[in-house]
């Protein structure tokens, strides 16, 4: 199976909505915790939704229990926390949610997780993917 990642951040539109019609990607699973901000532009939640329907044919779901907790986030970003701190406190969360259960990877072959951040480097639907991968066989994970 393939579980894709994006990042709306340091994208134009142009550029997000074209990397997921040119990955073929099947639906679009917003990780964000908070997705109605104004600074969000066009991944604004319903926005988004619309965008994704009528430029790429995608459904949009969002799905918060494939995100951190409000504390987490603030620990992290407002605090500075250290990165290790909050991807430990972070997969902890995943474990106790148990969110491999919870999803079958035919639900989200083909999907992709939608976070903020640029890169998936220091983001959580990086952990999410990789969390699922390590659970699942098969799993094929690609960042746009």
């Amino acid at each position: 199976m393939t579980l894709y990642t994006i990042g709306f951040t340091k994208k134009s539109a142009e550029q997000f909505f074209g990397l997921l019609r040119s990955a073929n990607v099947r639906r679009l699973v917003d990780t964000r915790l908070n997705n109605v901000s104004q600074l969000a532009g066009f991944a604004k939640r319903e926005d988004l939704a619309y965008f994704l329907r009528a430029i790429c044919g995608i459904p949009y779901q969002h799905e918060p229990r494939l995100a951190p907790t409000q504390a987490m986030l603030d620990n992290y970003k407002k605090a500075k926390g250290a990165w290790q701190d909050y991807e430990h406190e972070f997969l902890s969360l995943m474990r106790e949610r148990g969110i491999e259960q919870q999803f079958s990877a035919a639900e989200l072959e083909g999907a992709c997780l939608l976070c903020s951040e640029a890169t998936a480097e220091h983001c959580h639907r990086r952990l999410v993917a990789e969390y699922l991968a390590e659970r699942w066989d098969g799993v094929e994970i690609i960042h746009l």
